[in-house]
């Protein structure tokens, strides 16, 4: 079910108001969607809410479907700052565009990738997923910076998380790209590990900015 950006963004608005700060519901003058959209009707219609006398309420049913909202948005923000490095008000900006896109499936994914975060950027708490919950059951650590592996370990590269554009082109020119299979070989005195047919050695500040999924 894919629902309209603005339902997203009441039912986000909502289960915050409801959840976190102890509301049994929110005017509409303060959910941040003009009281006359449209989203309101189409979330009506799905039994996700009710609207009287000027505020929204959830119904049962909309509260996982505002949960699983807000932690769509908050895995957002961990990407934008973790992942890409995008942080302040232009990374919230583009947190809000991209959670739409996570739809069932990717949101599983890409909290893997994170290493099934618990916070957001901003210090709240991120709705645990049924991946988070699996993950601790089986004691899988997901995403590890390189230097987590040890020597003759191999694992996936799953991102490079750095700042500088010159390092970024160094280790995409060694062959460190998403996807590849990256076998650690040495960890002292320095990294040396093998990318394809390839060996390379790098510092140890280099090998926490690769993370690689065992």
């Amino acid at each position: 079910m894919k629902l309209s950006e603005k339902a997203e963004e009441i039912l986000e608005a909502l289960w915050i108001a409801v959840e976190e700060k102890g509301r049994g519901y929110l005017e509409l003058d303060r959910v941040g969607v003009e009281p006359d959209d449209p989203a309101y009707a189409e979330l009506a219609a799905l039994a996700f809410i009710e609207v009287k006398n000027g505020s929204v309420y959830f119904r049962q049913e909309g509260k996982a479907e505002g949960r699983q909202t807000v932690r769509r948005h908050r895995l957002a923000e961990r990407l934008m700052m973790d992942v890409l490095n995008i942080r302040g008000e232009d990374g919230d900006r583009k947190a809000c565009q991209f959670e739409h896109l996570l739809n069932e499936g990717v949101d599983t994914k890409i909290c893997t990738m994170l290493n099934h975060p618990s916070t957001c950027p901003h210090g709240k708490q991120i709705p645990r997923g049924e991946c988070c919950i699996e993950a601790e059951r089986q004691g899988d650590i997901g995403v590890v910076p390189l230097t987590e592996l040890k020597s003759n370990q191999e694992g996936e590269i799953a991102y490079i998380q750095t700042g500088d554009s010159k390092k970024m082109q160094k280790l995409m020119a060694m062959g460190v790209l998403p996807g590849n299979r990256i076998l650690l070989m040495q960890s002292f005195p320095t990294y040396i590990f093998r990318v394809g047919f390839s060996e390379f050695a790098i510092d140890t500040q280099m090998a926490r900015e690769i993370f690689v999924r065992r």
